[in-house]
């Protein structure tokens, strides 16, 4: 038996669509994924409107904290999904990498947030269908 896949979401900030994602794959792979999101240039706090849509889908990113991007979080990590970091994340050969176009949450009203993270949810649902087996 192999062990759990790990995946690292990174955006510039890791405020809002890297939180949103690694908040959604969490949730929805029921612990069977290991989850990292990381910033490229970290904000102080995750944005309250990416907060308040996720919390209307029933989850709660209240006590995240946005993280900066390490070299070693990379390594540990199996898929490494960007969302307008490009360059500025670190390259290993093996590893499986995605960049996912979305547009930035930032300084959105929870209005403009809500497409942004139904997108996101869209997006890890087959990433989850393309890292778990469906027998699993």
């Amino acid at each position: 038996m192999s062990q759990k896949p790990s995946v690292l979401f990174v955006c510039v900030h890791n405020a809002g669509r890297s939180q949103m994602a690694a908040a959604f794959l969490t949730t929805l792979s029921k612990g069977a994924i290991e989850v990292r999101s990381a910033g490229s240039q970290p904000a102080e706090k995750v944005n309250p409107a990416a907060v308040e849509a996720m919390a209307e889908v029933g989850i709660d990113m209240s006590a995240e904290i946005p993280k900066v991007l390490t070299t070693e979080a990379v390594k540990d990590s199996d898929v490494v999904i960007t969302m307008g970091c490009g360059d500025e994340c670190p390259y290993f050969p093996g590893k499986r990498y995605e960049d996912w176009v979305l547009e930035d949450p930032a300084g959105k009203g929870v209005d403009s947030v809500r497409p942004i993270r139904d997108e996101i949810k869209t997006r890890v649902e087959s990433l989850i269908a393309s890292l778990i087996p469906a027998s699993a």
